[in-house]
């Protein structure tokens, strides 16, 4: 098959797995062999759809690892997650508190999952009660944040006494694990593209993952890199909280994890998901990642209608050029595409950003929601047309 062909059976074709579907996989599973996804409740309350509610959001449109049954907002109960998100149903229910989300269960969930990043990264008091309630009940506990629950004497007891796991995704290895630098990337010879963004909060890793998933669609070998709490909780088979890491291991842990990616799967193409913003002073982590990934070429995200920073209102949004001349000029690489967060705008002023950029910028440019993925795909293999080299003697 051609990879015209193939680009177009793309483009015609739902790259997002709804979470109410059972997921496969396909390192450890097949459609005649499924395993089983661990169900979940997910607690956003008054953020799902906003800012920092990225992580349910992240999970409501794509989960490897867990089945999401609801998302716990008392402020949006009764309406449908897809529709909050996206304009689209997909049938996972946003209820009121966590008695509703359990009446609306077939049976006890595996999990509960906290899906909230506030900038604190700590439970609040009333947080505390209801996450040691879901313990009492049985469930097992997700947690993203800073805050390391199995740390703390009163989550201790609880979960022995409930006989339940309580996952605190950013922890990090122990200190006398953690790996330096190395010099070891230069061993991955496949590219590596690290998407990356003007601020938080802005999509890179959706687009990361909607990237992901089109170029395995089409017989590319593809992995992605989760760098963050939400990509690991959704199920990235590699990864670490790098924010989690102490700034002296971050670069060599992510490369350590690249490696271990490349000699683990022999990968036609890396992925590696962004964090925070290299122009942002609030977000050291973006440096890491470019200093530890070393990338061949970045996909830089960008949110046109954003006017500050998320949390700081003090702080404008930089422009594209502005931080594509601040990576270029940071890192040996080159930025190969722009995509666009469209939150706050019409359709029509979707198209006319798209060609505003491309005719500004002089790179590819598109938005990964809201346009078929034959864009994103396009835009890697117009960088790296060696990967459409191998797509095609595959076919052959």
């Amino acid at each position: 098959m051609e990879r015209k062909h193939q680009l177009s059976v793309l483009a015609t074709q739902s790259i997002a797995v709804p979470a109410s579907t059972t997921v496969y996989n396909v390192s450890e599973a097949s459609p005649g062999n499924p395993v089983r996804s661990k169900t979940a409740i997910v607690y956003c309350e008054a953020n799902f759809g906003g800012i920092d509610g990225k992580t349910a959001n992240g999970l409501v449109r794509h989960s490897e690892k867990y089945k999401i049954l609801s998302i716990i907002d008392s402020e949006k109960a009764g309406l449908d997650t897809g529709f909050v998100l996206d304009e689209e149903p997909n049938g996972i229910p946003i209820v009121r508190n966590l008695a509703d989300a359990l009446n609306q269960a077939e049976q006890l969930p595996d999990y509960f999952i906290f899906g909230i990043a506030p900038a604190s990264g700590m439970l609040s008091p009333t947080e505390r009660k209801l996450v040691l309630e879901a313990i009492d009940h049985g469930m097992n506990i997700v947690n993203g944040l800073h805050e390391f629950l199995n740390d703390d004497p009163e989550f201790v007891t609880a979960r022995i006494k409930s006989n339940v796991v309580i996952r605190d995704v950013r922890r990090p290895r122990p200190k006398k694990d953690l790996r330096v630098f190395s010099g070891h990337i230069s061993k991955v010879t496949c590219p590596r593209i690290a998407v990356l963004g003007t601020d938080c909060a802005i999509g890179k890793r959706t687009t990361a993952t909607v990237l992901t998933r089109a170029l395995v669609k089409l017989g590319i070998k593809a992995v992605m890199i989760g760098t963050g709490q939400t990509g690991l909780i959704q199920g990235a088979r590699y990864g670490l909280a790098l924010d989690a890491v102490p700034s002296q291991y971050c670069a060599g842990e992510l490369e350590a994890t690249i490696v271990e990616a490349f000699e683990g799967d022999d990968p036609d193409i890396i992925i590696v998901e962004g964090q925070g913003s290299l122009s942002h002073p609030a977000y050291s982590t973006s440096s890491f990642i470019l200093r530890g990934s070393c990338p061949d070429g970045v996909i830089l995200q960008h949110a046109p209608k954003r006017q500050h920073r998320c949390d700081f209102d003090q702080m404008e949004m930089p422009t594209p050029v502005s931080e594509i001349n601040l990576i270029e000029t940071f890192s040996d690489t080159k930025v190969i595409g722009l995509t666009l967060n469209h939150e706050d705008m019409t359709d029509a002023e979707v198209s006319s950003a798209i060609i505003r950029y491309q005719q500004e910028l002089g790179i590819p440019v598109t938005d990964a929601l809201s346009r078929s993925p034959e864009h994103l795909v396009e835009m890697v293999l117009s960088a790296f047309p060696q990967i459409g080299g191998r797509l095609s003697a595959g076919a052959a």
